[in-house]
C-alpha cells in the first residue's frame, strides 16, 4: 500500500512563490515515477510535472514551463514542487501522485493519470 501525504499549501500572494512536499511511503514507492497534477475549483484535474524513479528526468505541464520545478530526495522517498510568480489562475488543490502512467496512450486523448494518489493540498493565490 503506497501513501502519499502532501504538505505546503496555503493563502498567498500574487508574485510569491511556494513549496509544496509530499512524503511517499509503501511497498515499492522507491521504484514509481512520482508526479504533480492539480485540480483547479470547477475545472478537471490537470497534469503539472512528473519526475522519473531516480530523478534525473523530469517532465512540465507546457503552460507551466519556466514557473516550476520538480526535485526527488530519492533516499527519503520525498518529492517536492516549486512554484514561482503565482497568479490566481494557479489557485487549486495540488495532488502528489506515485506510478505516472499514459491513459489512452496512441490516441489524442491520451493524458498521464497515476495510480495512487494523495489527499491533496489546496493552494489560494490572493490578487
Amino acid at each position: 500500500q503506497v501513501q502519499l501525504v502532501e504538505s505546503g499549501g496555503g493563502l498567498v500572494q500574487v508574485g510569491d512563490s511556494l513549496r509544496l512536499s509530499c512524503a511517499a511511503s509503501g511497498r515499492g514507492v522507491s521504484s514509481y515515477s512520482m508526479g504533480w497534477f492539480r485540480q483547479p475549483p470547477g475545472k478537471e484535474r490537470e497534469f503539472v510535472a512528473e519526475i522519473s524513479w531516480s530523478g534525473h528526468l523530469t517532465w512540465y505541464a507546457d503552460s507551466l514551463k519556466g514557473r516550476i520545478v520538480i526535485s526527488r530526495d530519492t533516499a527519503n522517498n520525498v518529492v517536492d514542487l516549486q512554484v514561482n510568480n503565482l497568479v490566481p489562475e494557479d489557485t487549486a488543490v495540488y495532488y502528489c501522485a506515485a506510478d505516472v502512467i499514459w491513459k489512452d496512450a496512441g490516441t489524442p486523448a491520451r493524458r498521464r493519470e497515476a495510480n495512487y494518489w494523495g489527499l491533496g493540498t489546496q493552494v489560494t493565490v490572493s490578487a
